[in-house]
């Protein structure tokens, strides 16, 4: 390779030199002009809450005109985890409001700090006592309530008055009242609301004079009361078809927006989805069979101070919590942002206490059973959920449920392994790496590579760039993610295990080989997955590919580009669009297979039809891939040799096979081994449209792990595990799919 001239590269070192300088002046100008706040606050806030939170800080700066606050909205979707990796390494803010069931993993991590001997008693005087008792963990106040939510049941007024009833007190008079609405085979329903969901379904727990709690702190799942509750919505359901299946959020919005629901179960947050809609607010009822009222869980919106924070910040944060919490902050977010304020002075005024909309949630909430804070309660959801679908479903024995439940919060409660020595396996990694320099130095020497790298240098300071970011942004994720599998997570701190996470995932310990759940059976339905996934790909993209190049096929270019859409549009929202068709009450599909005489199929109550619901669902993305692959390939093919085959007698048939697939085969190969990766690990597809379900069957092992890491307790080792097998799994795969270079291409 030639060298480059003396005039290119004076003029590539002075374009270089102007780019620096030109970012040395942008970084300068950024930090010249940008004030450092006295105090950041993070929420998750949107719409008209984040525009109350806003309102309040700049009343606050009135007041306080040297503290200068900083408002930073985080999506809500990554708020934890950001709080979670920035807080330990001293950023982040100083303050940030969330819900309070998250206290007792916090505390022991370092996120927050305590605050109870700083705040004003004043102020604690004018807070609800539950809000503050939610709050509390081992005797000391981690947070300032500022805030609360639950849900109540929303009427459709309209519809009540045409019935001639009135705001159900009981459950009695709220059946009643929705059987006598109710007509499904016209799409109205007397209640909706997310029945698989067990947040809506605790208030019937607490009606029933149940507990999620035992007394020992830890969540369960077991009595009497829970049983009574599991047949209350299951005779809500199956027995007077009150209920429509697969009620999801959008569902409960479509019946009550569209007048085809008498009641729905909700929250404030939907108060916003109701433009046009005549409807009355009230606490849910008390259950008729024991006369206690259904409390809802109650989640308490805290203000929090960081564990960041530092000795000389911490005054100003305290100032700023304490006026998040006090009355004019109160009365202002609850005019404006539409929250129940737990400030008890706040909720007796006039312009909270009258509001026909937030007060029947306040009337709910104070008599409401507070998120509990126990660091393990966030494993009780999962098995929760699984309990309400099997129970549904009816298809398993009671106690068969509850037992699998049981079974399912001891294994995610189980603590992590013993931790074991580093030092074995930090010498054994350095024997490796040495082996590895003295080998690649002898094979170095051996095929001249040094020699090669002096005499083409400028190619190699030309890549440089493009080798550093890979390595960033490539390598030093994935040694960093493959190092974490060797290390256990609990309270924030990490131990190191080994092998144990992988001897607990590849000799199931947890689970039977063949159950849900397992890595084995959930290898097994991956690559079932994956295999059928890429051959319908294939299948359909290339019977596209060739009819599209045929010259009599009319509007070819539509046609292409009408294909191409599906893979156009981004994959959650196809998989969002086609959950909603596969609705068992209200789906296109079921519309249409009853058109033809068929029953309404509920897609995702059995293995068969959610995983057909998946593969419909993937199909359709993944076929215009292979479409546009197939045809480019089909282009380069020249026309004479099928018209010579044919001349000769060739069937179509015939020509294909041996003319046409051979000559497609180097163009395909590779398709077909990305496409099988982009299956392999197709999170979307399965966690947004069966949802894993039922009972973990669907899911794949990247969905998994994802469960393993964020609802199974943050096992982030464990998760970690996961994806290096993955990894182990797919690259075995290429190795063995990659065709190997024969004598003369080598």
């Amino acid at each position: 390779m030639s060298m480059p001239s003396g005039a290119a590269l004076r003029r590539v070192a002075s374009f270089a030199a102007a780019l620096v300088l030109g970012w040395f002046c942008l970084l300068i100008a950024s930090c010249v002009s940008r004030v450092e706040p006295d105090v950041v606050v993070w929420h998750s806030y949107r719409g008209a809450e984040a525009s109350a939170i806003q309102h309040v800080v700049d009343s606050f700066h009135q007041l306080h005109p040297d503290i200068l606050v900083e408002v930073v909205p985080i999506p809500y979707q990554a708020y934890s985890s950001k709080l979670a990796s920035a807080i330990p390494r001293g950023n982040g803010p100083d303050v940030f409001l969330f819900a309070q069931e998250r206290i007792g993993a916090w505390s022991a991590s370092g996120l927050i700090q305590p605050v109870g001997q700083d705040v004003n008693d004043n102020l604690l005087a004018e807070i609800a006592p539950p809000m503050l008792e939610a709050c509390t963990w081992e005797g000391e106040l981690w947070g300032l309530p500022v805030a609360f939510k639950n849900v109540a049941l929303f009427y459709n007024r309209t519809a009540l008055s045409e019935l001639g009833g009135s705001p159900p007190t009981n459950t009695g008079e709220m059946i009643g009242l929705a059987r006598r609405f109710n007509d499904p085979a016209a799409g109205r329903f007397g209640l909706v609301y997310q029945i698989s969901d067990f947040y809506f379904h605790a208030p019937w727990i607490f009606g029933f004079g149940g507990a999620l709690v035992g007394d020992d702190g830890l969540p369960r799942l077991s009595g009497e009361e829970l049983s009574a509750s599991l047949d209350f919505v299951n005779s809500l359901q199956n027995d007077w078809s009150l209920l429509p299946r697969d009620s999801g959020y959008n569902v409960v919005k479509d019946r009550f927006a569209t007048g085809n629901a008498l009641f729905v179960i909700q929250g404030p947050w939907f108060l916003g989805e109701l433009t046009g809609v005549d409807f009355g607010v009230v606490p849910l009822p008390v259950v008729s069979e024991t006369g206690l009222p259904a409390r809802p869980l109650l989640t308490v919106e805290s203000a929090f101070l960081s564990g960041h924070t530092l000795p000389g910040r911490r005054a100003d944060a305290l100032a700023v919590m304490e006026y998040l919490a006090g009355y004019d902050a109160s009365v202002l977010r609850a005019v404006e942002g539409r929250q129940n304020p737990a400030n008890t002075r706040a909720l007796q005024d006039p312009r909270v206490a009258l509001d026909p909309e937030l007060s029947p949630f306040a009337q709910a909430g104070l008599q409401g059973v507070a998120m509990p804070n126990h660091p393990a309660m966030q494993v009780i959801w999962e098995p929760a959920n699984r309990i309400l679908e099997q129970t549904l479903r009816g298809d398993r024995p009671r106690q068969e449920i509850l037992d699998d439940a049981a079974r399912d919060l001891a294994i995610a409660l189980t603590p992590p392994p013993p931790p074991t020595s580093p030092m074995p396996w930090v010498l054994l990694m350095g024997a490796l790496l040495l082996s590895f320099a003295v080998w690649s130095v002898i094979r170095a020497r051996r095929v001249g590579l040094v020699a090669r790298m002096v005499e083409q240098k400028w190619a190699y300071l030309y890549i440089a760039p493009a080798a550093i970011a890979s390595g960033l942004l490539i390598f030093v994720p994935f040694f960093t993610g493959a190092a974490i599998s060797f290390f256990a997570h609990e309270n924030g701190e990490f131990t190191f295990v080994g092998l144990s996470n992988f001897v607990r995932i590849l000799t199931s310990s947890d689970f039977g080989f063949w159950e849900p759940r397992s890595f084995w059976f959930t290898l097994a339905v991956t690559v079932l997955w994956t295999l059928l996934n890429v051959t319908l790909h294939v299948c359909i993209g290339l019977a596209l590919a060739l009819l599209l190049r045929d010259p009599w096929v009319r509007l070819r270019g539509a046609y292409r580009v009408l294909l191409i859409v599906p893979w156009a549009v981004p994959n959650y929202i196809t998989a969002l669009i086609w959950k909603s068709l596969f609705n068992f009450n209200f789906g296109a599909i079921n519309h249409l297979l009853g058109v033809f005489g068929v029953p309404a199929v509920d897609w995702f109550s059995q293995f068969s039809t959610a995983f057909t619901a998946n593969l419909v669902t993937n199909t359709w993305l993944g076929f215009p891939f292979m479409m546009v692959v197939s045809l480019g390939a089909l282009q380069a093919i020249p026309r004479d040799l099928e018209d010579a085959a044919e001349v000769d007698g060739a069937s179509k048939w015939q020509r294909f096979r041996h003319i046409t697939f051979p000559l497609l085969k180097p163009a395909l190969i590779p398709a077909i081994v990305l496409g099988s990766v982009w299956t392999f690990n197709m999170f979307n597809i399965i966690y947004l449209v069966s949802e894993g379900g039922p009972d973990s069957s669907t899911d794949i092992l990247i969905t998994e792990a994802y469960r393993w890491a964020f609802q199974r307790q943050e096992q982030y080792g464990y998760a970690a595990a996961y994806g290096v097998l993955i990894f182990g799994v797919l690259l075995l795969y290429t190795r063995l799919t990659t065709p190997k270079k024969s004598a003369e291409d080598a």
